[in-house]
C-alpha cells in the first residue's frame, strides 16, 4: 500500500557532502513523523535524525551540526543533508515514516536503504 524509496547514496570522500532523499508513495492520507536511520557494518541500526510534520527536528549527537533533516509535505518527501562527512558516517541509510493511509490506519514503514560509504 505504501512504499518508501531512498536515493542519493554513494562513495564519498571524507569532508564531502551529500543529500539523501526519500519519497513516499501509495495510499497516503497523511505523513506524520519521518526519520533517517543508519546501520554501520557490524552495528545495530541507529536513529540519525527525526522530524515532525511541523518541522521540529532532533539529531543523534554524532551528527548534530553536520546533518540537517528537512521535509516537503506536498511532495511526500524527506531529505537528509549531510556535510563534513567522515568514515564513521558509513552505513546503510534507511528512511522511516509513520504514515496514515487512506483507510485511516497509521503504521510505521521502512525504505530499503541506500548505501553511504565515506573513505578517509
Amino acid at each position: 500500500q505504501v512504499q518508501l524509496v531512498e536515493s542519493g547514496g554513494g562513495l564519498l570522500e571524507a569532508g564531502g557532502s551529500r543529500r539523501l532523499a526519500c519519497v513516499a508513495s501509495g495510499r497516503i492520507w497523511r505523513l506524520n513523523d519521518m526519520a533517517w536511520y543508519r546501520q554501520a557494518p557490524g552495528k545495530q541500526r541507529e536513529l540519525v535524525a527525526k522530524i515532525t510534520r511541523d518541522g521540529y527536528a532532533n539529531y543523534v549527537a554524532s551528527v548534530r551540526g553536520r546533518f540537517v533533516i528537512s521535509r516537503a509535505n506536498a511532495k511526500n518527501m524527506v531529505y537528509l543533508q549531510m556535510d563534513t562527512l567522515n568514515p564513521a558516517d558509513t552505513g546503510v541509510y534507511y528512511c522511516n515514516a509513520d504514515i496514515t493511509t487512506t483507510d485511516l490506519t497509521t503504521r510505521n514503514y521502512w525504505g530499503q536503504g541506500t548505501q553511504v560509504t565515506v573513505s578517509s
